[in-house]
């Protein structure tokens, strides 16, 4: 029977487990940002040591240029995709009445018309869309102050991935100093190669991503079709996304072709979005991550699956690298056990057998 001691020590162990639990749970949503930040800086670690390199500046100004790089390019992005949607959408809605008397012109069209009167249903809500667009900017306005939470969380994670650029070696080196000389070394190669894995996919992903931006672009503008940039940069942000990001944006790309130019644009679009996708897969990906993220289709199915369910984009776009890191954790584990059988020898812990005495 245990004694009253050791049932005591198991009841607290419990509740000491159950209340840092309930403390992380309680909690989460904060740890989701410090995650995030360590992502970050992990991704923009590489951006970072470039310019304090080249540039020979301190470690804090190379955090700051990277941001600076980062916000410029989103601003220029800004220029390109903005002003063309805002001026497409306005010619849009005052040439909605034009279109919809158009339809008079056809002679199957009419014949519905002239029983279902449409076109005069269509023309009497076309005079209203210009009015009801404005209204529309007024409630996007409005959301801006709901808007302003993230803004704060978005600060919060840059701030702390700041602090994560610039002391995290430290951090780590600190830590590292704790461990026994074996084991040290051992953590802090599974770490190199776990940083090297996740810059590895943040700059093979841009890269692959810029790849289908541009190409979309020149596809695009050979056909004509419409508001070519933002489809673009729209392809660009969407393939960025594990799995189903580029069909997506092949989807959207192919309605817009579909309704400038049918059917020839739509056929082109869609004839090159196939041929691209196998070139992406089966040559751009594989050459590009083949030294740095090397993960079975499986696991990044699942992977994104479960990372796309808890947080949406962000999780999918964090769940490859996620796996990677683990799977090098694990690839270690199993490494060092199997070196030590082959060192100590699968019957080095079992007891010799006993000898029996020899009689007399």
């Amino acid at each position: 029977m245990p004694s009253t001691r050791a049932i005591a020590k198991v009841i607290l162990v419990t509740v000491a487990i159950l209340a840092v639990l309930y403390f992380i749970y309680e909690i989460r949503s904060i740890l989701r940002l410090v995650f995030i930040a360590i992502f970050l800086a992990v991704a923009l670690g590489p951006a970072v040591d470039f310019f304090q390199k080249r540039a020979r500046v301190p470690r804090s100004v190379a955090i700051l240029l990277t941001y600076l790089s980062i916000l410029g390019a989103i601003f220029g992005l800004g220029l390109l995709v903005v002003p063309p949607i805002v001026n497409g959408v306005d010619k849009f809605a005052h040439a909605v009445p034009g279109y919809v008397q158009d339809i008079r012109n056809n002679k199957t069209l009419r014949k519905y018309d002239n029983k279902y009167h449409v076109t005069d249903k269509l023309d009497q809500e076309a005079k209203k869309l210009p009015n009801r667009l404005g209204d529309a900017a007024g409630a996007l306005t409005s959301v801006t102050v709901g808007v302003f939470s993230t803004l704060v969380q978005l600060v919060t994670v840059l701030v702390l991935t700041f602090f994560f650029l610039k002391d995290g070696q430290r951090m780590i080196e600190w830590c590292l100093r704790q461990q026994p000389p074996g084991r040290a070394e051992r953590a802090r190669a599974v770490l190199d190669d776990v940083y090297g894995a996740v810059a590895g996919y943040v700059v093979g992903n841009l890269l692959i991503s810029v790849i289908a931006g541009t190409s979309t672009y020149v596809v695009l503008s050979i056909l004509s079709v419409p508001f070519a940039v933002p489809l673009a940069v729209l392809m660009a942000f969407l393939d960025l996304i594990p799995l189903v990001g580029a069909t997506i944006g092949g989807v959207i790309i192919g309605i817009v072709a579909a309704i400038s130019d049918f059917p020839t644009a739509v056929i082109v679009w869609a004839i090159f979005f196939i041929v691209y996708q196998q070139v992406e897969n089966n040559l751009l990906q594989p050459v590009i991550y083949r030294h740095t993220v090397a993960v079975h289709p499986l696991l990044v199915l699942v992977a994104v699956l479960i990372g796309g369910s808890r947080l949406g984009v962000l999780g999918a776009l964090l769940a490859i690298p996620v796996v990677a890191g683990l799977q090098i954790l694990v690839k270690d584990i199993w490494r060092n056990r199997r070196a030590a059988i082959a060192v100590t020898g699968p019957d080095a812990e079992r007891p010799p057998p006993e000898i029996a005495p020899e009689p007399g």
